[in-house]
């Protein structure tokens, strides 16, 4: 495993690697650090280098100037990282906030981007999806911070399907790493990248991104249901739609991160690149 930082124009990002072959970029979800894609990890590293980074606001990452970051800044360290550490055009998979990144990386830097894999993703908060965020927002920004053993319930409800809520085994599994990302979150790093997310719009410009677009969507998700995948899908100008059944927004981490891993896999097959 190889642990570094690079430098970009207003930020030290944290990073680390692992493997050889073809690279596959990691992008986590808001509050997550690097670390989170350990399953993935193991699952690739033997035919693909991975990659993944502690996104602005979270981890080691250590940004020189205040917030708000908009998506674009993010995906600014991604292409970054990218051209110093990869050898591009490489593939990119990212999670919530990391899918978001996926989708402006490869709408603004397609020479970059082999393949992009959107997972639990939007192309435009609107309805219940934007009323959520608002209101988390708002209470981070209020300095709420909700007592720990309430906030994993709460994210972990958001997070996972009813199946782990039903099996004591796989909610001790699972607890971790919700516990990891929202057990005690500095609420204005948390507000600076939902923000970023909330503000983030892609419709209008998706029918001109040729970089095929694989979205992969959860069937119980409720932070972003499978609609909300479908349309970036359908919009993007070589957009590809997967949905994973019995699955929630964060079921690749310690749930079913083997269903999720198979389905890259078919994707990357799908594309010619050698993968076992």
């Amino acid at each position: 495993m190889v642990e570094g930082v690079i430098t970009v124009r207003d930020a030290e990002v944290h990073y680390i690697q692992e493997g050889s072959g073809p690279d596959i970029v990691w992008i986590p979800a808001g509050d997550q650090t690097c670390d989170v894609y350990r399953d993935q990890f193991a699952a690739f590293s033997s035919d693909f280098r991975c990659t993944c980074l502690d996104p602005r606001g979270a981890g080691e990452t250590v940004v020189k100037v205040p917030p708000p970051w908009p998506i674009e800044a993010f995906a600014a360290d991604v292409a970054e990282l990218i051209r110093q550490v990869c050898d591009p055009p490489v593939i990119v998979a990212g999670l919530s906030l990391g899918a978001l990144i996926t989708q402006e990386l490869a709408i603004s830097y397609p020479d970059l981007v082999r393949i992009a894999i959107p997972m639990g993703t939007i192309a435009r908060k609107t309805g219940f999806a934007r009323e959520w965020e608002e209101a988390e927002i708002a209470m981070a920004r209020d300095g709420i911070r909700m007592p720990e053993d309430f906030s994993v319930i709460h994210y972990a409800i958001l997070s996972y399907p009813s199946e782990v809520m039903g099996d004591d085994a796989l909610w001790e599994k699972v607890r971790p790493y919700v516990a990891s990302a929202y057990g005690d979150r500095d609420p204005a790093m948390l507000a600076a990248q939902w923000q970023a997310c909330l503000d983030y719009d892609s419709l209008e410009r998706l029918p001109g991104c040729m970089v095929p677009m694989h979205v992969i969507s959860f069937d119980q998700d409720l932070q972003t249901p499978p609609a909300r995948g479908r349309a970036v899908a359908e919009a993007a100008g070589n957009g590809h739609f997967h949905l994973l059944e019995g699955m929630a927004h964060f079921s690749i981490f310690g749930h079913r991160p083997e269903v999720v891993s198979d389905c890259i896999r078919g994707i990357i097959r799908g594309h010619g690149q050698s993968a076992n």
